[in-house]
């Protein structure tokens, strides 16, 4: 039946795409810390697990700006996500 996007398997745009730029490795990598902290530093706990999803969030959207070319606004989520994440681990 037609051709066109709607005959794109979603397999070849979302799960078989490849980490292309330095925003989505730094990111990626920042948020598998970010999951390695919360394992093996923290008591696990749902107040904890709390905290550890701003830093994620923070990584999610560093990446879209960064890809965007919002390149200083990037770099400055990745930081303040990289230092919360010492902060909730210090605390």
């Amino acid at each position: 039946m037609g051709g066109g996007a709607s005959s794109r398997s979603l397999t070849g745009n979302w799960f078989g795409g490849r980490m292309v730029t330095v925003y989505d490795i730094v990111t990626v990598t920042c948020f598998a810390c970010v999951v390695l902290t919360y394992f093996m530093f923290t008591d696990g706990g749902m107040k904890t697990l709390a905290h550890f999803m701003l830093p994620a969030a923070a990584f999610a959207f560093a990446n879209q700006l960064g890809n965007a070319g919002m390149n200083v606004l990037a770099i400055v989520l990745i930081v303040a996500g990289i230092g919360y994440t010492y902060i909730i681990v210090r605390h």
